[in-house]
């Protein structure tokens, strides 16, 4: 048996904390890159440089700060930063996972009143519909949180992680929904309503129209944290203490980004009624019925295990 936290428990919490302040920027850019990439000859182009989104934000960085409307926005958007970052270090130290999903909620509000303390009405439209994601995604995110629960007996990571319990036996419905709304959080299309990655935006660049320099390059690093920990969910799914469910982990974290570059270049982007009613229906269906069979079955399943 492979127990990833052991004798050393502490040790392996802080080296995870330190791993992801440090490294989850890079992978997450690198993600980035490798995403255009794919795109491209997706799109029959041969794309940018893997390392284009490094390129990007250093060009940001040494821009002139300029604030349109409200300078409250900077400050907004570096609290959604800080608390992208704090919600990505609670699930890689191992905490409760109501504490990593509300945490996550929290930086997603300052991003939202950032959009809303410009004066660009394009900027507040896409704050509104950025809201109208929040509404779409958060109960699903919800449902996930509580089935890995009602399988491991824990909200924590780190017991999740250790449990012995394959939870993808007992959670396909949930595992199916969270991808659904993973592609919302992940910004892909067709659910690309708030601001977009590519061009096809017809809100300019939606919630970030007023956005420039630090603030923006700021904004994408919180993107890059955020998707490296929403990436970690998935693996939640396999982890069961052992290494070679480990790797399977990885593999299927990398074959599900895949499906969600493959959905982004498959179709355009939906009216938010769309993105709403989908989102509930997939959450009632798979995870509610996921969680139904959990709770009313759970002692033949539990004697199954």
């Amino acid at each position: 048996m492979f127990n990833f936290y052991g004798d050393d428990i502490s040790a392996f919490q802080i080296i995870s904390l330190i791993l992801y302040v440090v490294l989850a920027p890079f992978a997450g850019g690198l993600i980035a890159g490798i995403d255009r990439k794919v795109t491209a000859r997706m799109q029959g182009r041969v794309g940018p440089p893997v390392l284009q989104p490094f390129y990007d934000v250093g060009k940001l960085l040494q821009k002139e700060a300029v604030t349109v409307g409200r300078g409250a926005q900077d400050f907004y958007v570096m609290c959604c930063l800080i608390f992208m970052i704090i919600a990505g270090a609670f699930f890689f130290f191992g905490f409760n996972l109501l504490m990593v999903v509300f945490t996550l909620t929290t930086a997603s509000i300052f991003l939202v009143v950032a959009g809303y303390s410009s004066n660009s009405p394009y900027a507040q439209i896409g704050a509104e519909r950025e809201l109208l994601q929040m509404m779409s995604y958060e109960p699903m995110v919800l449902l996930t949180a509580v089935g890995l629960f009602m399988v491991n007996g824990s909200f924590n990571v780190e017991n999740i992680i250790g449990n012995e319990v394959f939870s993808l036996k007992f959670l396909p419905g949930i595992f199916i929904g969270y991808l659904f709304i993973i592609t919302i959080k992940l910004r892909k299309s067709p659910f690309d309503l708030s601001m977009s990655h590519h061009a096809h935006q017809e809100l300019v660049k939606g919630l970030t129209t007023e956005f420039s320099g630090k603030t923006l390059a700021a904004l994408e690093i919180s993107h890059w944290y955020e998707n490296i920990f929403l990436l970690g969910f998935i693996f939640l799914f396999f982890a069961n203490g052992t290494w070679y469910m480990a790797v399977i982990g990885i593999a299927a974290v990398v074959v599900c980004y895949f499906l969600e570059i493959l959905i982004d270049n498959g179709y355009a982007r939906m009216k938010w009624q769309f993105t709403l009613k989908s989102a509930w229906i997939m959450t009632l269906i798979f995870g509610g019925a996921n969680i139904f069979v959990l709770y009313y079955l759970r002692g033949y399943l539990w004697l199954a295990a």
